[in-house]
């Protein structure tokens, strides 16, 4: 029985394995074999929402040997440490502690990476060195442990501030796309919370200042200007500073530096401006672009090996139209798992056509003020803006339609009521 191999269980990942499972496994046509170094799955959209402590992320996981029992497939917990083209192998390092050194050969005829993306810090002086990222739960969780242990020291000394309008503890994030935007609405929403509650030592919620830096002439890029206008009114309502237009220079311990000499003060920076591949990449000996990515055909085939496919934010299309490009974003990632589901699955898979992105919209969670965004081709070729409570209410949804996808309407609906009413019991936020 051959053997189609997933590196990564991330969305697209994960995506696959069920979809092949499900098709193949089930019907013992192909062995589906899932490789991961986390024995669960988180989706990644929700991040920003860890490192503020708005959920609870062990609420959120997928386990991936249930999920694998369930679904017809294998699951390897372990880290892919080495892959031999030549003898179409894969050599797994156990991530287990009882056996750190263990090391599994795994066969296949056909590979898939999918094992995402890490932080871009395009070489900036200090950026790696004094930034934190959201690359995963682990990442979040420092970020949420080191902010409340700020937000602590900041309040025990803020008896001996002179300057009582300035802020106690400063927190610059570094881009302006989803992730900085939902993070600083969070972000804001959990400081009202501690403060609400006299936690942590805070008094106001000004005391906490959130700056946001992005490069580019308007927040939210992914949007039109309508959508990104509203959501930095309502950004700066909840007293965010935005600051477009702004590169950064060099990142200190206690500082960020720009281009045009300014600097702005930083008990925590946090870095979501772009992301590159792994440096497991480089190793393949596979054609690469600038960022580490894989460079694929229409067919998610790697350029220099045929036997090998890529998909979400380890790849990029070669393309010559860049509008048609597929952008680093969970919705890319689905469509392309979809159509590899597919394209692995048929008998004739060089008479289907190419990998072709369209893009349904884009919908980014303000936090309490609800949503803003677009759903492109929504009303045949007119896009619909959408914000607020309903567009909040869309993007839940579209997480909801993530688990259903995996775990069935039952157990979503289940996962969903016990979630309800562990809130009814719990703090709003995570605060220890």
């Amino acid at each position: 029985m051959q053997s189609i191999v997933i590196v990564g269980g991330g969305v697209a990942g994960l995506e696959l394995a069920t979809r092949l499972g499900r098709r193949l496994g089930a019907r013992h046509r192909e062995r589906v074999i899932l490789i991961d170094s986390a024995p669960t799955h988180f989706w990644k959209p929700l991040l920003h929402a860890v490192a503020a402590g708005t959920i609870d992320p062990a609420d959120h996981m997928i386990d991936y040997a249930r999920q694998a029992i369930d679904n017809h497939f294998t699951f390897v917990c372990g880290e892919v440490v080495d892959v031999d083209r030549a003898r179409r192998t894969l050599t797994v390092r156990s991530r287990f502690d009882d056996a750190p050194d263990a090391r599994t050969v795994i066969d296949y005829e056909r590979l898939v990476l999918a094992y995402g993306s890490v932080t871009n810090f395009f070489g900036i002086p200090g950026a790696q060195e004094h930034c934190l990222a959201l690359d995963g739960v682990k990442g979040a969780e420092a970020f949420r442990q080191r902010f409340l242990g700020l937000c602590a020291q900041a309040g025990r000394r803020r008896n001996a501030r002179t300057d009582a309008g300035a802020p106690l503890l400063d927190i610059v994030i570094v881009g302006a796309g989803p992730t900085g935007i939902e993070l600083a609405a969070d972000l804001r929403h959990t400081v009202d919370t501690l403060a609400h509650y006299g936690l942590a030592g805070l008094e106001s919620p000004h005391q906490v200042h959130i700056r946001i830096v992005e490069r580019g002439p308007q927040v939210l890029p992914s949007l039109d200007a309508e959508a990104s206008n509203l959501a930095v009114r309502k950004l700066r309502a909840m007293g965010i500073e935005i600051c477009t237009d702004t590169a950064i220079a060099e990142v200190r311990e206690d500082a960020v530096t720009t281009t045009d000499g300014r600097v702005f003060p930083a008990a925590i920076t946090v870095w979501a401006a772009g992301v590159k591949g792994p440096r497991f990449s480089t190793g393949l000996n596979v054609a690469l672009n600038r960022n580490d990515q894989v460079v694929v055909d229409s067919r998610l085939r790697s350029v220099t090996d045929p036997e090998i496919h890529a998909m979400g934010d380890c790849c990029t299309l070669l393309n010559p139209d860049k509008t048609a490009m597929a952008p680093p974003s969970a919705q890319a990632a689905r469509q392309q798992a979809i159509y590899l589901a597919t394209l692995l699955a048929h008998k004739a898979p060089d008479t289907l056509p190419g990998f072709q992105y369209r893009d349904y919209g884009t919908l980014v969670s303000l936090g309490r003020a609800g949503a803003v965004g677009i759903l492109r081709r929504a009303i045949g070729n007119r896009h619909l803006h959408v914000k607020g409570p309903f567009a909040l209410a869309m993007y839940g949804l579209t997480y909801q339609r993530h688990v259903m996808g995996h775990l069935g309407l039952v157990r979503m609906c289940g996962n969903l009521l016990a979630r309800w009413f562990r809130s009814k019991m719990l703090m709003p936020v995570r605060w220890h």
